[in-house]
C-alpha cells in the first residue's frame, strides 16, 4: 500500500514509520524542514514538504495514496481550529483520488476522563478535558465522512527506552535528581510501548473494518510511583526522592493540556487483540521495557 504519514519524524510517528516500512508498505511522509525530510528519507520513505498548520500549500501536491495514518501533533493553545482545517483541505482531496483510502486519525485516552478502578473500553463515554474537547468531533468527522474509511487509535500514555511520556523521569534519574511527578504518584496510567502501538497503526490499517475505533493500551493500568521505580529498575538507578507538583503549576508552565498527567484511568486493549490479533510485546510490569 501507498501510505501518507503525518507526524512521521515525531516520538509516536518515527516508529510507525519503521514499522511501515518494515511491512513493506510504501510511504510519503509530510515533512516540516529539509532536516524532516532528510530523515524521513534516511528512513526509506518520500518527503512531501508541508507544515501541518499550512496544508493548503500541500495538499494538492499529494499523489494518490491507498492509506493515511494520521500521527502528528500540535500541542498549542489554537490545535483544534489547526486540526480542524487540516481536515478542511484534505479530505475533500482524498476524496478526489482514484481508490477511497483508509484513514487512521489518532483520539487519545485522555479522552475517555478518570476511571477510578473501572477500565475503559472502546464503548466508554467519552469525559475529555477541556483542552481536548475539540478532538472528538474531528475524529467524528474522520469516521463519518464519505472521503474515506476512517479508523480511529486512542493510543494509552506511549513511551519507550528513549523515553516518550517517561523522558522526564529518565532524565532527573541520570541525572541524579528527584523525580517531579504532577498530581501524585498514585496516579494511575494506562501504557502502551511505542512500537507496540506501531503495529496497532499498521494492523489497523491493513485489517480495521471502517468506523472502527481501538484503544492501544497494552497495560491497562500502573501507578506513576510504580513506573518510576520500573524507570529507575530499567536504568540501574537508586531509588528518588519524588516531588509532587500541583495540577495547576503544571497547567500554567506547560499548558492546560498538561493536567491530564493527573487524570487516573485504566484502559483496555482487549478490542485490539481479539479483533486485529494485536499481541504487544510489552504487556505488563516485568516486560516494560
Amino acid at each position: 500500500m501507498h501510505v501518507f504519514l503525518l507526524g512521521g519524524t515525531g516520538f509516536i510517528g518515527r516508529h510507525v514509520l519503521q514499522r511501515l516500512i518494515e511491512g513493506g508498505h510504501e510511504v510519503t511522509g509530510l515533512a516540516r524542514s529539509q532536516a524532516s525530510a532528510e530523515r524521513i528519507e534516511a528512513a526509506g520513505a518520500m518527503p512531501l514538504l508541508g507544515d501541518l498548520r499550512k496544508p493548503t500549500e500541500w495538499v494538492g501536491k499529494l499523489t494518490p495514496v491507498d492509506a493515511v495514518i494520521h500521527a502528528a501533533a500540535d500541542f498549542g493553545d489554537d490545535m483544534g481550529e489547526v486540526e480542524a482545517a487540516l481536515l478542511d483541505a484534505l479530505l475533500p482531496v482524498l476524496g478526489a483520488m482514484p481508490k477511497q483510502p483508509r484513514f487512521v486519525y489518532t483520539g487519545g485516552c485522555w479522552l475517555f476522563g478518570a476511571t477510578g478502578e473501572q477500565v475503559a473500553t472502546e464503548e466508554s463515554p467519552f469525559a475529555p478535558l477541556p483542552a481536548f474537547g475539540w478532538m472528538i468531533d474531528n475524529m467524528q468527522r474522520v469516521l463519518d465522512a464519505p472521503e474515506v474509511e476512517g479508523v480511529v487509535i486512542h493510543p494509552a500514555m506511549v513511551y519507550s527506552s528513549e523515553g516518550g511520556v517517561f523522558s522526564s523521569f529518565m532524565d532527573a534519574l541520570r541525572d541524579g535528581r528527584g523525580v517531579d511527578v504532577i498530581g501524585s504518584p498514585e496516579v494511575v496510567w494506562p501504557l502502551v510501548h511505542a512500537a507496540d502501538l506501531a503495529d496497532l497503526y499498521l494492523r489497523a490499517m491493513e485489517q480495521a473494518r471502517p468506523g472502527s475505533a481501538y484503544n492501544g493500551s497494552a497495560i491497562p493500568g500502573m501507578t506513576v510511583g510504580a513506573i518510576i521505580s520500573g524507570v529507575a529498575d530499567y536504568l540501574g538507578a537508586d531509588r528518588p526522592e519524588l516531588r509532587t507538583a500541583s495540577v495547576d503549576e503544571a497547567a500554567e508552565r506547560l499548558g492546560e493540556w498538561a493536567r491530564g498527567y493527573a487524570i487516573s484511568q485504566r484502559l483496555s486493549g482487549e478490542k485490539a487483540r481479539s479483533e486485529l490479533g494485536w499481541k504487544p510485546a510489552h504487556h505488563d510490569a516485568a516486560s516494560l521495557f
